[in-house]
């Protein structure tokens, strides 16, 4: 309980998330040291996955691969949002920070999301921070290093003297993260921008963290984009809003492009994203042949979805991505939690959506249950609960990052009882540590 204290006491005057709590645990998350080797090396997958994923589109768009790969991923943005990822001057480029969103399962993990723009890495650094002062044990055996997120968020802008951190109102609740991290990088290096106007100089650096959706809302878009266009700064991630659709994993899974991934990302790599990634479909309306079915699901049309028992609908429904209902779970449905009105609520709104909005359905692996401690002013707390681990993974500097480095991994464990595990009230937040 005097941890908790201390951990309380040490949290910025600003705060790290607006509006937002969350229960402590008297010691960081210990992972043991394989797994972590295990987690240093998918970074380095992941990174090979959203190379092959923008070749993937840019083929497709060109005509030089399926043409309903770009069609399906270009679903529902406007022109001025296609054109953008189209841009030369960033073909190549990839997102420089990757977090998968890992569910720990009786089998391992599995890695159920990918985010490149990703909220948690003030937070996480905040975390290594609080619990390295706690004990120097702890400090020694944090993931990433006590000091690995701040310098591997750092490390990705290279030599740009200054790095403008933009910050939208549709992310402001993680505007006080974002500002610990850029005063204790470097203040004088790194600000946060105002979404409405930036003043640019030749060689800095910009991160972007607001969505692609969210343009009209965010005015200094359009300079900061025209500017990077022609080389006179750097942006990260690009303005593809191709690489941020949970769609991909759709695509990885699909019979048609398994020999483009296998190639494309070397067999080691395809069949590690394979193992640790669960089915996951894209929910398409358009009629099939009478003699076709849906892999795995032996379904002949999406609506049939909505019949399945309860059982058999061990199933995740939820939103693509270009859309605010896209993160935080928000249009996240889990069949075999809700009654059968409610699933077939969920299956119509999706296939209704279609073809502005794109959803996924994903096969459901259950958490499996851990124990954990938390406290708080009125005791210490022992219980079990369900976890969901975010590695944060920062990719070098330079035109073609070929390596990545893990600068931290945030745990965050719900209790027993909620079925899909994100940040809430009664969720702990911890960093994670090898083993002693």
């Amino acid at each position: 309980m005097e941890r908790v204290k201390r951990l309380r006491e040490a949290l910025p005057p600003q705060g790290l998330f607006a509006g937002k709590t969350w229960r402590f645990s008297p010691e960081p998350f210990a992972l043991p040291r394989k797994f972590v080797a295990q987690l240093e090396f998918l970074g380095r997958v992941l990174l090979r996955f959203y190379k092959a994923a923008n070749l993937l589109y840019l083929k497709s768009s060109r005509g030089e691969a399926p043409e309903w790969a770009a069609r399906w991923l270009d679903m529902g943005k406007p022109p001025r949002v296609i054109e953008l990822g189209r841009r030369g001057a960033w073909r190549q480029e990839v997102p420089r920070v990757i977090r998968p969103d890992l569910i720990l399962t009786e089998d391992g993990f599995r890695i159920t999301e990918l985010d490149s723009i990703p909220g948690g890495i003030g937070l996480t650094d905040w975390l290594h921070q609080a619990y390295a002062e706690l004990d120097p044990s702890f400090a020694s055996r944090l993931a990433g290093g006590r000091h690995g997120m701040r310098e591997g968020f750092a490390g990705i802008f290279g030599d740009a003297p200054r790095v403008h951190i933009v910050v939208s109102e549709e992310s402001a609740a993680y505007r006080p993260e974002m500002l610990w991290l850029a005063e204790q990088a470097d203040p004088e290096r790194f600000r946060l921008a105002s979404p409405k106007r930036i003043e640019l100089r030749p060689g800095e650096a910009v991160y972007r963290f607001f969505e692609l959706f969210d343009l009209s809302h965010v005015p200094a878009a359009e300079p900061l984009f025209q500017s990077a266009a022609r080389g006179e700064i750097w942006l990260t991630p690009p303005p593809k809003a191709f690489l941020e659709e949970k769609a991909l994993l759709g695509l990885f899974w699909n019979r048609n492009l398994r020999s483009f991934w296998r190639r494309e990302m070397g067999a080691r790599f395809f069949e590690e994203l394979r193992e640790r990634t669960p089915r996951t479909w894209i929910l398409d309306p358009s009629p099939l042949p009478p003699h076709a079915a849906i892999p795995e699901l032996e379904l002949t049309d999406w609506r049939q979805l909505k019949a399945l028992s309860k059982k058999e609908r061990n199933l995740i429904l939820k939103e693509s991505g270009f859309s605010p209902e896209a993160w935080g779970a928000r249009s996240v449905t889990l069949g075999s939690d809700c009654s059968a009105e409610a699933w077939a609520e969920a299956v119509d709104r999706a296939l209704h959506a279609w073809p502005q909005r794109l959803y996924v359905l994903q096969r459901y692996h259950k958490p499996r249950r851990i124990p954990f401690r938390w406290a708080d002013e009125k005791g210490l707390f022992e219980e079990e609960g369900r976890v969901r681990l975010c590695p944060y993974y920062f990719a070098e500097p330079g035109p073609e990052p070929k390596r990545v480095r893990l600068g931290g991994v945030l745990a965050t464990i719900c209790p027993a009882d909620k079925k899909i595990i994100h940040g809430m009230r009664e969720a702990v937040m911890a960093p994670c540590m090898t083993e002693a």
